[in-house]
């Protein structure tokens, strides 16, 4: 099941830090910024949720990690789950077989990280999401476009936690050959943030 929260800002710092695992307060005080704290609080949080719900287990979990640095559950290791956050929400995805979540704020389209990222194709997609039929104002063609390179953003960063690796040099083709069906990418009403899992699963 996913879990999203949008709710950064409404919840004492202080009580979360006291609530959480001795690891996971270790990496949030590893921020230099509140915010920063708050994000890396309130995913973990929503998985102790999500971990409650979803199976029943209560506590802080803990985790040990690949050797390429994906966190898996130290007590549960048949239960597999991701994390992700961005300035506006953070998300959580658990499942009974590997899956990978991200969660990306919609920001101004960049041509040169596109192009660093993206296929010929998906550079097409992008622009043709983004493209004017005589009819749009500019602003909403734009918006088409961010939205458009951030969702096949999202999707490629959930295809590889899923899979456990790493954003490398391969980013262009990561999704070459992969059914787009089997993702789940949910839109913030206000535009404001995509997320993606991999594979689709329940939303809560």
């Amino acid at each position: 099941m996913v879990y999203i929260d949008d709710n950064i800002w409404d919840f004492s710092l202080d009580d979360a830090l006291a609530a959480v695992s001795e690891q996971r307060r270790e990496q949030a005080l590893r921020y230099h910024h509140e915010l920063g704290r708050r994000q890396c609080l309130r995913a973990y949080l929503l998985l102790i949720e999500a971990l409650q719900k979803e199976y029943g287990i209560g506590g802080c979990p803990l985790f040990d990690y690949s050797e390429h640095g994906k966190p898996l559950l130290r007590d549960h290791p048949g239960i597999h789950f991701s994390l992700s956050h961005c300035r506006e929400a953070v998300a959580c995805v658990v499942g009974d077989r590997p899956v990978g979540i991200d969660i990306e704020s919609v920001g101004r389209y960049r041509e040169s990280l596109a192009r660093y990222a993206m296929s010929d194709s998906e550079l097409s997609a992008i622009a043709a999401a983004g493209s004017s039929d005589g009819l749009s104002a500019p602003a909403v063609a734009a918006a088409g476009r961010d939205l458009a390179f951030t969702r096949l953003w999202t999707m490629k960063e959930a295809f590889l936690k899923c899979s456990g690796r790493g954003l490398g040099d391969g980013l262009k083709s990561v999704l070459d050959g992969v059914d787009e069906s089997l993702f789940t990418t949910v839109v913030d009403p206000r535009r404001r943030f995509v997320c993606t899992v991999f594979p689709a699963v329940g939303e809560d």
